[in-house]
Parts: C-alpha cells; sequence; structure tokens
C-alpha cells in the first residue's frame, strides 16, 4: 500500500521523540533529520523534502513547542498540518463549468491508468446526481476504443465513439451529442504516449481549443515517483492542467509523487484511484492522507465506505431476525455481500485511529474463499438455508457436488454459521439493547457497520 514505508520510519521517529518527555532543540533536529531521509526514500523531490524540514523545524523548536506539556504531540502536529498544506490543504472539487455540457478533458502518458480511472470518475459523479457521457479520442493505441467501450458497458454509462477519425471532430461530435441527449458531464479520453511528445501536444491543445473544457485532468501513475512530477509540469506548461488524479495507489507506491506534485506544480489533487474494482475511487482529501500517513487514521473515510456498502432495509431485517434468533445462511450471504465490497481488512485497519496496523498484517477479505461460500450456500435449497440443521451427509454431497466443492467445505461452512449463531444468542435481550445503543452514533452516519447486520 503507498505510503507503508514512509509512516513506519516516521512513526519510529515520533516514538523516540515522546519517550523523551522534554525535547532540546537537538532532539528536534534529529528528529527532522530522520524525517528528511524518510521523505527521500520515499521518492518526494529533494527540494520539496528540504522546504518541508525548514518550515517544521523553525516551528518546532519554538519556546511555545518545547516548554509544552507534551512537545512530541506538538511536534507531531506540526508535522500533520505541513504534510496537509503540502498536499494542498483544502479538498479540491472536479471544475463544474456553468455550462451544460461541463467537459472534463483527461490527459496523460499511456500505462497511468487513464482509460479506467476516467470511467471509474464517471460512475462516480453519476451517484452525485450527474448524466455523464464517455468519449473516445485515443485513436492510436490498439483497442483504446475497446477498452472504453467494455468499461462503459460494465458500469452502465454511455460511450460515443466515431472510430479513426480526428480526435477534434470526435470531442466536438460528441459535445452536440451530449446536447441533444441530455448528458451534462462529458469526459474525453484523449490519446497517451510513452513519452511527452510535440505532436501528442499540439494535438491536446486542438481539443482543448475546440471544446473549452472546464477541467484538465492529468491522470499520473503514483509509482512512478519523480516522474510523475516531470510529467506533470510538462503537461501543465502545454495546456493549464487543472487538476490531478493520482493511480495506482493501492500498490507498492513510496507516495512521492503525492507529495510532490502540489509543491511542483500547484496544481491540486483532485482524485485517486484505490484498487482495480471499478467502484475503487475517493477524493483526495489532504487532511485525511496526512492523518493516514502518519499512521492517525482516517475515521472519515472508514465512515464512507460503510455507507456505500451498506443496505439499510437488509440491516434492519437481519438485526430483527437476530433479535428472534432467526438469522439464517441467506442473511448471512447478504452479510458477506456487504464485507466483501468494503475491500481489503489490512487497508480497512490503517484507517482506524489507534489500531496497530500491523495487528491485522496481511488480512484480507479472502475472495476466493468468500466466493466458495457463496457457492456453497446458493447449492442449497430454501429449506436447508432456512434450516441447515436438516443438511445431512447426502445432502452435503450433493451441496458440494454442486457447488464444485469439497464436502470438508461444506461442514466447515455449517460450523462456522454454527459458531455465528451461538455467538448472535448472547446479544439477546439487554445484551442486544446495549450493544444497539453503543452502535447507535454510527447507526445514525451510515445505519450500522457493513457486514455484521447490527
Amino acid at each position: 500500500m503507498a505510503f507503508e514505508s514512509l509512516s513506519d520510519k516516521l512513526n519510529n521517529t515520533f516514538k523516540r521523540l515522546r519517550g523523551k518527555g522534554r525535547l532540546t532543540s537537538s532532539d528536534v533536529k534529529e528528529a527532522m533529520r530522520e524525517v528528511r531521509m524518510a521523505l527521500l526514500e520515499a521518492d518526494v523531490s529533494y527540494k520539496v523534502v528540504k522546504d518541508f524540514t525548514k518550515r517544521v523545524t523553525d516551528k518546532a523548536i519554538g519556546a511555545d513547542v518545547l516548554e509544552a506539556l507534551n512537545p512530541a504531540q506538538m511536534v507531531i502536529k506540526i508535522v500533520n498540518d505541513e504534510l496537509r498544506e503540502l498536499m494542498g490543504g483544502e479538498t479540491a472539487r472536479l471544475n463544474i463549468g456553468p455550462k451544460s455540457p461541463s467537459i472534463v478533458m483527461l490527459v496523460g502518458l499511456q500505462g497511468a491508468g487513464k482509460t479506467t480511472n476516467g470511467a471509474k470518475l464517471a460512475a462516480y459523479m453519476r451517484k452525485q446526481g450527474k448524466r455523464p457521457l464517455l468519449v473516445a479520442c485515443d485513436i492510436y493505441r490498439p483497442a483504446a476504443i475497446k477498452q472504453l467501450e467494455t468499461v462503459g458497458a460494465q458500469l452502465n454509462i454511455p460511450v460515443f465513439q466515431m472510430g479513426q477519425t480526428n480526435p477534434v471532430d470526435i470531442a466536438k461530435a460528441a459535445v452536440q451529442y451530449a446536447k441533444d441527449h441530455g448528458n451534462d458531464l462529458v469526459f474525453l479520453d484523449t490519446a497517451g504516449r510513452l513519452h511527452i511528445d510535440e505532436a501528442l501536444m499540439h494535438e491536446l491543445q486542438e481539443i482543448r481549443d475546440a471544446v473549452e473544457p472546464a477541467e484538465i485532468l492529468l491522470t499520473v501513475d503514483a509509482m512512478t515517483g519523480q516522474d510523475a512530477v516531470n510529467a506533470a509540469t510538462a503537461f501543465d506548461e502545454a495546456l493549464g492542467v487543472t487538476g490531478v488524479m493520482l493511480t495506482k495507489l493501492d500498490g507498492d507506491a513510496r507516495g512521492g509523487a503525492a507529495l510532490s506534485i502540489r509543491a511542483a506544480t500547484g496544481k491540486p489533487i483532485k482524485f485517486m484511484g484505490t484498487g482495480e474494482k471499478l467502484d475503487m475511487i475517493e477524493p483526495f482529501h489532504p487532511d485525511r492522507m496526512a492523518s493516514r500517513i502518519l499512521g492517525m487514521g482516517d475515521m472519515l473515510t472508514l465512515i464512507e465506505k460503510a455507507q456505500q456498502s451498506f443496505d439499510e432495509k437488509k440491516a434492519l431485517e437481519a438485526a430483527e431476525k437476530l433479535r428472534a434468533n432467526r438469522f439464517t445462511l441467506s442473511d448471512y450471504l447478504d452479510q458477506m455481500a456487504q464485507l466483501r465490497s468494503m475491500g481489503d481488512l489490512n487497508d480497512l485497519a490503517g484507517l482506524i485511529p489507534g489500531l496497530d496496523a500491523d495487528a491485522l498484517k496481511g488480512a484480507k477479505v479472502d475472495e476466493k474463499a468468500m466466493a466458495r461460500q457463496e457457492a456453497i450456500i446458493l447449492s442449497m435449497t430454501p429449506a436447508e438455508r432456512e434450516n441447515p440443521s436438516i443438511i445431512n451427509s447426502s445432502r452435503k454431497k450433493r451441496i458440494a457436488a454442486g457447488s464444485g466443492v469439497n464436502i470438508v467445505d461444506v461442514n466447515r461452512l455449517l460450523k462456522q454459521f454454527e459458531a455465528m449463531q451461538k455467538m448472535m444468542k448472547q446479544f439477546s435481550g439487554k445484551n442486544m439493547k446495549k450493544l444497539q445503543k453503543r452502535m447507535g452514533r454510527m447507526g445514525k452516519m451510515g445505519g450500522g457497520f457493513p457486514g455484521f447486520g447490527f
């Protein structure tokens, strides 16, 4: 996961600071040397690192910090504030022009994930009440048009294409199509190159001048480090980029791009791709990212993930069945589906303040195991799902054969479900009321925690 190494090194530095109690200016300077090395190893540009550590040091060696009751916490707060400012300070929104349709021009180097993440962004904006249209302006890369059509079909978003014709003509025709068909947001998927060249920039400038986009969004691969900053600078000088979308933050990216781009170009990071699934895109919140880098968690993002996965009606039904001890394998299947949609447990652990990510090191939602469990339950009859106690050896053989698993897997699932039922019985009566009271606050925010039916 991006920033993992940087986060570990910064936390080790701050642990040593906390252990000192009172701090001296030399303690702060020594800590800042370690912070500087950690940032450089994360592929943050030297100039950005130099300016950052100077600002933190100047503030941290002030008398109000060194004489504070808990100076180590004061230093951490300063680092957190400066990290937030380094990444842009405030959350930047997508530019929506006054005229309809509003046009977003997606630009970037080939291989950065522009096509897929552009489609993800269109789907995200549809959830915000927009009617997006994807436009295939990349006529050079083999299968680029087909890729956009495939992703658009998976997301149920219309795709406009005119084959291998002039990209400028495609863009202009797409805008007119959007006006005629009620699409209020147009995403132009433009051509990329393996490297920046004059022909690429000239074509992009012609498209920009022809349709006057409200947003020119540069897609940047977070794994390219400082090269991403160089690409961002070149695109900005040629086109006047208005924002950045970072991709592949779920990989082993060191994070240098996210910490350098804003400082180097002045352009805000607006969105980030967090995984391969088509719903894995999020607005970029500098304050939340700073907290995550420093191991402080990110409850707001966690709650938003819960809200996206949460089905209020199903959760209320599940809670009622738990109270009446009528929780079935069909309900269990629904809860698994909601938990699966939350993603990697290790990633979620990093969002919870105070929880050491090492506690869930390597823990993941095992997609294959859950798919097997789903197949097993779907191979059962309605009566068997309602009352698993009727499942004898011959039924187990039939279920195993129908789901393509071994009888051992069927037995394992039934034992897990039986153990869960026993645990749920403990939450009857007063215990359930106490649990509901504790969960009440989260219930108001999103209706409960998906995967657990409370």
